[in-house]
């Protein structure tokens, strides 16, 4: 795995006994003591995350904001300093480029978190459109980030700053936050990727490994855990967050995904792929991702095909026996005729077909 790009933390795995696998062509950590264990410890108490692989992009300039609500299905112009949006970037058929979070800084300062395998393509796609009084740079190799998640992220974090953190918050950051042994200060956003409360920090990629020790050992008597991708996915699955290249592709559309609260079609700005989206959202689209339970013995994964009598009717996206619920169950994007709670349906498991139902999503919601 020589040539797999590395997080700057990828030198503390070994110490913390983390199994790396190669993800999206980085050499990341999948799991520290087991998945199960992980996804239990952010659910009950904190799970610390290294997502340095995420991509950054700074966009900035006089005209960035009205260029970002060209690119941006979200409305752009709802956001007020110090907030961040969950928006989605489509193509001219209203297939994705790609989900992201934006933070806007000032009027004239924004910083895009973009999936990590699609940080090329993002940027790209950004230059490729990018207008006059706009500067669009990739700083992913600058930043290091971490998430720390889970009902006691705020109680450990809040021991390492003297910045009050109960004041950030739902989808609203602090830049210039300080924690203790780090010379540079850090974006504090209170997001996340789990369904549950805590924390993303963005820091110099040099203040990254000096960071996550002092989390860990802050965290030792909240029983705080290094987590790796193998949690992160079931957690962010049972929360039923979408993940690129599964509920959301080049072939998916965001009302396809379920995600038509971040579509905004009634904003004055023709943004890229809104004509589609916009009669999708009006007039219904052929397809719905829908939750499925397994009513026979089987977990359904990602590309299994699902069947109503002899009929194909989509694809499961993602699935799994869920950690916290201990069932098996699938998100599936199918035809919408076949869409209703409680619809009897079959998922092809290998060579058998397998009896499944339509449930209501998201699986996990904390209380």
């Amino acid at each position: 795995m020589a040539d797999l790009k590395r997080t700057p933390l990828f030198p503390l795995y070994e110490e913390f006994n983390a199994k790396t696998v190669d993800f999206g062509g980085w050499d990341l950590p999948v799991q520290f003591t087991g998945i199960k264990n992980e996804h239990e410890a952010t659910r009950t108490k904190a799970g610390l995350f290294d997502v340095s692989h995420m991509g950054e992009i700074s966009v900035s300039g006089p005209n960035s904001e009205a260029f970002l609500q060209k690119m941006f299905t979200n409305d752009l112009s709802k956001l007020t300093a110090n907030r961040a949006q969950y928006t989605i970037m489509c193509y001219e058929n209203g297939g994705t480029v790609d989900d992201l979070v934006v933070y806007k800084k000032d009027d004239e300062e924004f910083l895009l978190v973009v999936n990590a395998a699609n940080t090329d393509k993002d940027f790209e796609w950004l230059q490729k459109h990018v207008t006059d009084g706009v500067e669009v740079k990739n700083i992913s190799s600058d930043i290091v980030q971490l998430a720390l998640q889970g009902p006691s992220a705020e109680k450990i974090l809040q021991t390492l700053t003297e910045t009050d953190l109960s004041e950030i918050k739902f989808f609203r950051f602090k830049d210039g936050v300080q924690f203790d042994g780090t010379k540079q200060s850090a974006l504090v956003s209170r997001t996340g990727y789990t369904g549950e409360d805590g924390f993303e920090i963005y820091l110099d990629q040099s203040e990254g490994p000096i960071l996550w020790k002092k989390i860990l050992e802050a965290g030792k008597d909240e029983g705080v855990q290094p987590v790796g991708l193998g949690a992160r996915d079931t957690l962010r699955f049972e929360a039923t967050l979408a993940l690129y290249g599964q509920e959301l592709s080049p072939e998916i559309t965001p009302i396809e995904a379920g995600l038509s609260f971040a579509v905004k079609t009634n904003k004055e700005v023709d943004f890229i792929g809104k004509e589609i989206l916009k009669d999708q959202k009006e007039n219904g689209a052929d397809r719905k991702l829908v939750g499925i339970e397994m009513i026979e013995k089987g977990i359904p994964r990602h590309g299994y095909e699902v069947f109503k009598g002899e009929k194909k009717i989509g694809f499961v996206t993602s699935g799994t026996q869920s950690p916290t619920l201990k069932k098996n169950i699938g998100l599936a994007v199918i035809d919408v005729a076949y869409s209703e709670e409680g619809e009897e349906l079959e998922v092809q498991v290998r060579k058998r077909r397998l009896k499944a139902k339509v449930v209501p999503t998201p699986f996990y919601k904390r209380k």
